[in-house]
Parts: C-alpha cells; sequence; structure tokens
C-alpha cells in the first residue's frame, strides 16, 4: 500500500507531508495514516471540495450541522489549525487526532484538555471561562435558563474544578490541572477515541479496501 498511497497523498493533498514522517512523530502507523487520508478527503470535500477542511466542514464532521454557531467545534477547530491560517491540513489533522488515540502518553492528553479549556489563551482556566462553556451547551440544547439559574449550573461544576486550585487564587494553572487530572482521570474519558486504534478497528478496515 506504501509507494502508490505516498504518490496519491503527495498529488492531492494540500499541506502534504510524508506518511512515514507522520507516522513516526505520532502513535499511527504509516498504514494508519493512510487510512486517516481517507477520511481527511472526505471531510475536506464535503462543502468547499478544495481538500482542505474548513470550519463549516469540520463542525458539520463533528455535530453533522454547519452553520449554527458552536462553541466547541470552533474551540476544537482552533486546536487543530496549528498553523493558525483558518484550515485544517492533512498533517495538522493527523497530528492533533492522535492526541485521543488510546496509545497517546496521558500528559499530552492532559495538556490538551487544559486548552480546551483555556478559551482565553491566558494560560488559566478561571471561573468565567467555564461558564462561556456551560452557556454554550445550554444553547445547543435549546435550553435557555434565567441567569440566576445559569449561575447554580456554573457553580456547581466549578465547584468541582475548584478542588484543582491548590493555591486558592482563584484560577487553575497546568501544573495544578495536571495534578488534578491525574487524581480525576474520569475527566479526560473524553480525550481517548477508541476506534482510533486502527489496527484494530473495523471502520479502519472499512475505509482501506
Amino acid at each position: 500500500m506504501g509507494c502508490a498511497s505516498s504518490k496519491q497523498f503527495k498529488r492531492r493533498t494540500p499541506g502534504y507531508e510524508d506518511p512515514n514522517i507522520l507516522a513516526k512523530e505520532t502513535t499511527f502507523s504509516v498504514n494508519e495514516v493512510e487510512a486517516l487520508y481517507e477520511l481527511y478527503k472526505k471531510i475536506s470535500n464535503s462543502i468547499f471540495k478544495d481538500g482542505i477542511i474548513h470550519k463549516e466542514e469540520f463542525q458539520l464532521a463533528l455535530f453533522r450541522n454547519s452553520s449554527n454557531k458552536n462553541l466547541f467545534a470552533d474551540r476544537i477547530f482552533d486546536l487543530f489549525d496549528q498553523k493558525r491560517n483558518g484550515v485544517i491540513e492533512f498533517g495538522e489533522f493527523v497530528r492533533s487526532l492522535n492526541i485521543f488515540h488510546p496509545d497517546t502518553p496521558m500528559t499530552e492528553k492532559i495538556a490538551f484538555a487544559f486548552r480546551l479549556y483555556d478559551l482565553r489563551c491566558t494560560g488559566f482556566i478561571e471561573r468565567e471561562e467555564l461558564k462561556e462553556l456551560v452557556i454554550a451547551l445550554l444553547n445547543e440544547s435549546d435550553l435557555f435558563l434565567s441567569e440566576e439559574a445559569v449561575e447554580q449550573i456554573v457553580d456547581q461544576v466549578w465547584q468541582t474544578f475548584k478542588q484543582a486550585d491548590a493555591n486558592g487564587d482563584g484560577k487553575i494553572d497546568p501544573d495544578e490541572w495536571k495534578d488534578f487530572a491525574c487524581k480525576n482521570p474520569a475527566l479526560l474519558r473524553n480525550m481517548t477515541l477508541p476506534y482510533l486504534n486502527l489496527q484494530k478497528s473495523t471502520w479502519a478496515r472499512a475505509v482501506v479496501m
């Protein structure tokens, strides 16, 4: 599958990177990288047909909706868009998906989760950021509650996160988050997608074939 597939990558994929290099830099094998290319092609041509993943295509793939504003899709897209050029190229797609692989070290998952919650990119997780996430979740579920009800929910969520604030300064830094996440691994359950272990995945075999 190797040589012919590599030529296909180079000819058709914007931001092409050698599958062998991507395999060395991630948990994926060369065959798995090539399988991910098939998924990448489907997503990157779902709306704009240009072979690059735009935010609308990314949101459509995640939530089956490309038009409604979605804070989670926006945030994850921003983290995948490592070059900060408004699109996701193939190399970025593979490297970012690697975070969710079952065999990726937990320290990398913890760091990615911290960046996900650090909406304002201040280097801290704060209550107001959690409030933004709660409001986004409620809105996406078509639940529009009073400000008082929202504050009660945020308080409950923050009480859990506040346990990570070891120095009591009202915000959570990366080291505090790491210690807290190690003690509470359930916080990271969404950071592992079992089907990304492509060698064991029936999905992967179907894509490759």
